[in-house]
């Protein structure tokens, strides 16, 4: 294998990263740089520092990413209504690029020659670092573990890890696959490999289950300015406070719990169940005020370009041009979303029952089942022009079939 003077490592102290630490050492004889960066994990950062020199990095950075996080990566998709496959909020997804972003960064201040990871050969988020990597420092190397090394399984790897005294923060019995930030948590592996397997409620880290929930429906009130999110029934909250906020509320009301099969960019389904309150809840209200702010060409277009945006977003395209030109265009659009939305969260469910806004494109005056200057005659013409097209077509098939 080629030899490394320097590598920077996506570090989280997870299982992976945990023992790629010294199998570099030991295959490469370089020195390692952990690299964590800080999305909003919450306690897995607890001694993260500690434990990376302990088990043989040089340096550990833990920075701290999770307001711009929010800012620049989940309020525009947010905005752009992206879930891919109609269900997944991509809190994975576009926590990768922000994390590749630092690492990039850090390498270069550090000198690194190489970059590493601990996404397996199996997933997206290999794709996702390295695409992020190609796209910003293209002239430094890539080493993907999963790819080269021996280890099979994640048993192998607790193995591994045992042999060198490594804590980690699995054990063989408890061995989901899991990935937590401030927009989410996913949980894949173990039972949930057979999607004939429910979930088990005591799996859930954040949420409360829908039937445990409240039986009293709870009722909130956000404001957006320009389709940011900035109160919360009147009360102003910075960008984490926000997420942090709607987390709590949703969780408490079973909310967002999405269970899904998904095709990875690698060509496989998975299976995989993800909490994800807050955000939940942010797109229902984000959505109801669209409904009223938007004209019908511009919402018509944006939801076709929704599905496209999720899609790059998904396979780690963040820094591409086209994701840009698109983010270009749905900022356009929100200039006038601007309002209140009131939602209700009740055991599981999640609905906007109250939407107001300065720029309302809905008038009642107008659309009122009672008595209003709207005059129904100019019905005819309209109806006589738009259906031109299908009497010219079946006088013209009269008598041919």
């Amino acid at each position: 294998m080629k030899q490394y003077k320097k590598v920077a490592l996506a570090y989280s102290g997870g299982l992976d990263t945990s023992i790629i630490i010294p199998w570099l050492k030991e295959n490469y004889g370089c020195e390692v740089v952990a690299v964590c960066g800080n999305v909003g994990q919450g306690k897995e950062l607890d001694g993260l520092e500690e434990k990376a020199i302990k088990t043989g990095a040089s340096k550990a950075y833990i920075e701290d990413l999770t307001e711009e996080f929010i800012t620049d990566f989940v309020y525009p998709t947010m905005q752009a209504g992206a879930e891919y496959e109609g269900k997944y909020l991509l809190g994975t997804s576009f926590a990768r690029p922000i994390i590749a972003k630092r690492l990039v960064e850090i390498a270069q201040q550090e000198g690194c020659d190489a970059i590493a990871h601990g996404a397996t050969g199996k997933g997206n988020d290999q794709v996702r670092f390295e695409l992020t990597v190609k796209a910003l420092a293209p002239e430094i190397d890539i080493i993907a573990p999963w790819r080269i090394w021996d280890i099979k399984s994640r048993d192998e790897e607790i193995e591994y890890a045992e042999a060198r005294n490594i804590p980690i923060p699995v054990s063989k019995g408890n061995n989901y696959s899991m990935d937590a930030n401030i927009w989410h948590l996913s949980h894949e592996g173990e039972d949930l490999e057979d999607p004939w397997n429910e979930p088990k409620n005591e799996m859930l880290a954040i949420s409360v289950p829908p039937e445990d929930a409240p039986d009293k429906p709870t009722y909130i009130e956000i404001e957006f300015d320009k389709g940011i999110p900035t109160k919360i029934d009147g009360k102003a909250y910075g960008p984490v406070e926000m997420i942090t906020k709607l987390n709590e509320l949703g969780a408490a009301n079973g909310v967002g719990i999405d269970d899904m099969v998904e095709n990875r960019l690698v060509g496989m389904k998975s299976r995989g169940v993800y909490e994800n309150p807050g955000g939940r809840v942010l797109y229902t209200a984000h959505e109801g005020l669209e409904s009223i702010t938007l004209d019908k060409a511009t919402m018509h277009y944006k939801a076709l370009i929704s599905n496209e945006y999720a899609d790059l977003v998904y396979n780690g395209m963040w820094f591409s041009p086209l994701r840009e030109a698109l983010a270009a265009f749905v900022a356009e659009t929100q200039k006038t979303v601007t309002g209140t939305v009131r939602v209700k969260l009740y055991k599981g469910n999640c609905v906007h029952v109250g939407i107001k806004s300065p720029y309302s494109l809905y008038s009642e005056e107008i659309a009122t089942f009672g008595e209003s200057d709207y005059d129904h005659f100019d019905a005819n013409g309209f109806i006589n022009l738009f259906g031109l097209p299908l009497k010219v077509r079946a006088l013209a098939m009269k008598g041919k079939k």
